[in-house]
């Protein structure tokens, strides 16, 4: 299980998409790696493709340290809760609803246990792979803030677009294998 595994199961129809998982992945410069691999897992986690974190995960586990693993995991996990409820939010016409207090838990985000640079960028990619504007607009501003560039950003939500693809694809095909 691994990323070149990953890239060999990408069909010959989607040949893009394996040149730019080698390149998102394999080819970075722009992240460190435990940004790049935090990115790399909490996006797989997001796809949703069990194919996908198969493959990724060994690799991504192996570059992060224990605190980094849990940290990306925990990203995923509390971007799929808030990415549903601040889209919703965002996409009622009603604006009332932007107004009261939204009275979930999201003590991660505050104490991630890595660095808050980190953890935000990881925010962003899941943000990116689940559509919520919003979401994606407050970790963006945080990370700029922060003094990150935008090519680091946009390095994020390239990885995010890439996995999504490589995820989409490979279950598509699978489904149309089982027929």
């Amino acid at each position: 299980m691994s990323l070149d595994s990953l890239k060999s199961a990408i069909p010959d129809f989607a040949k893009d998409l394996k040149l730019n998982l080698g390149s998102v992945i394999g080819n970075q410069d722009t992240l460190s790696q435990q940004q790049l691999w935090g990115t790399v897992l909490s996006c797989a986690i997001a796809s949703r493709s069990p194919r996908v974190l198969r493959e990724l995960e060994p690799e991504a586990k192996a570059a992060l340290s224990p605190e980094a693993y849990t940290a990306a995991k925990s990203a995923a996990a509390i971007m799929a809760m808030n990415n549903v409820f601040y889209r919703t939010r965002h996409l009622l016409s009603d604006p009332e609803y932007g107004t009261l207090r939204a009275g979930l838990r999201m003590n991660v985000i505050g104490n991630p246990g890595v660095e808050k640079i980190d953890f935000e960028l990881w925010s962003l990619a899941v943000s990116a792979v689940n559509g919520c504007g919003q979401c994606l607009d407050s970790h963006e501003q945080v990370l700029r803030k922060a003094g990150v560039d935008r090519e680091t950003v946009q390095e994020a939500f390239k990885i995010a677009s890439v996995i999504q693809a490589v995820a989409v694809t490979l279950d598509a095909e699978a489904a149309l294998a089982a027929e």
